[in-house]
């Protein structure tokens, strides 16, 4: 009995082109190769089946597969067909696909980039589902790399090493009142900023000091922060509800300007920096290159 590794891709190419041919010259040209290649190959398969598949025509032109070989003809045929899908480079039908994403992100750019991510999505790929999630840091490498989270979106400081990223955006921070507040219009100077009651979005550490109180004691100065929360999306709502001020970057604000107005920090901050980071075995699949295509689009950039 033929053992599996005694037939190669060579040879069922040889003897799908002589039923096809059904002769060597021509099978052997189809295949590029020389007549007395062909003949070697035509023995060996005479050899691993234990008998003659092609008898010489008793015309002396061509060769006449045997029932044997005849038998083979559709096998071949799906054999052939098979290993040429596997070759086939992996493809992606946004408009039929049924797939699931997730993409692991904090608040922040949730609500900077969800919209606008979901309305593309939702456009070009009806049946696909988008699932946010929070990274956590201690697993966020293992399920990047099991492929339980496509793509992570967020700082630096959250990405692993081996990664492949790439910036996705780049925003100042201002500082948002509600409509109508005492303080009225007008430029929000040092003093004025300090005095004034704040809300201040703390998710992790000391919740009535952040990066903004970090900036001012480099200055000797400190705000008034009165209010804390964990919750971006709660923050504006608050604001728009109070007299509290409230510093956060201006593409998040910008979405409530129905609400809030918006004015220029006076303290001096290194504009927020975002970044969408992927494992580099999904860096060639169409899925996946398909998921970053849509979020470069929400971001405003090009893929």
């Amino acid at each position: 009995m033929s053992r599996i590794a005694d037939i190669n891709i060579d040879l069922l190419l040889t003897l799908d082109a002589l039923l096809i041919e059904k002769n060597i010259t021509h099978a052997a040209r189809r295949l590029g190769i020389s007549q007395p290649a062909m003949s070697a190959r035509l023995a060996r398969l005479h050899a691993i089946f234990g008998e003659r598949l092609f008898i010489p025509s008793p015309h002396g032109r061509g060769v006449i597969p045997s029932p044997r070989a005849e038998s083979l003809r559709p096998l071949v045929s799906e054999v052939l067909h098979g290993i040429s899908a596997l070759l086939e480079p992996g493809g992606f039908d946004p408009a039929r696909s049924q797939r699931k994403f997730v993409v692991a992100l904090h608040e922040n750019p949730a609500l900077m980039l969800g919209a606008d991510l979901l309305n593309l999505i939702m456009k070009a790929a009806p049946g696909v589902r988008l699932r946010f999630s929070l990274p956590e840091p201690e697993r966020l490498s293992a399920d990047m790399e099991k492929g339980d989270v496509d793509v992570y979106i967020g700082v630096s400081s959250g990405a692993h090493d081996s990664w492949i990223g790439r910036q996705l955006l780049t925003d100042e921070f201002v500082t948002a009142q509600r409509k109508g507040h005492p303080r009225g219009q007008g430029y929000l100077d040092m003093a004025t900023f300090c005095a004034a009651p704040h809300l201040l979005v703390s998710s992790e550490g000391d919740p009535f000091t952040g990066f903004v109180d970090r900036a001012l004691a480099e200055q000797g100065l400190q705000r008034n922060v009165v209010m804390s929360t964990q919750s971006y999306a709660t923050a504006p709502s608050l604001v728009a509800s109070t007299d509290l001020l409230c510093t956060l970057p201006s593409r998040l604000l910008q979405r409530f300007v129905d609400s809030l107005d918006l004015f220029k920090t006076p303290v001096t901050l290194s504009p927020l920096s975002i970044s969408i980071y992927w494992h580099p075995k999904n860096d060639d699949d169409a899925a996946n290159r398909w998921l970053r295509k849509q979020i470069f689009s929400a971001a405003g950039i090009k893929a």
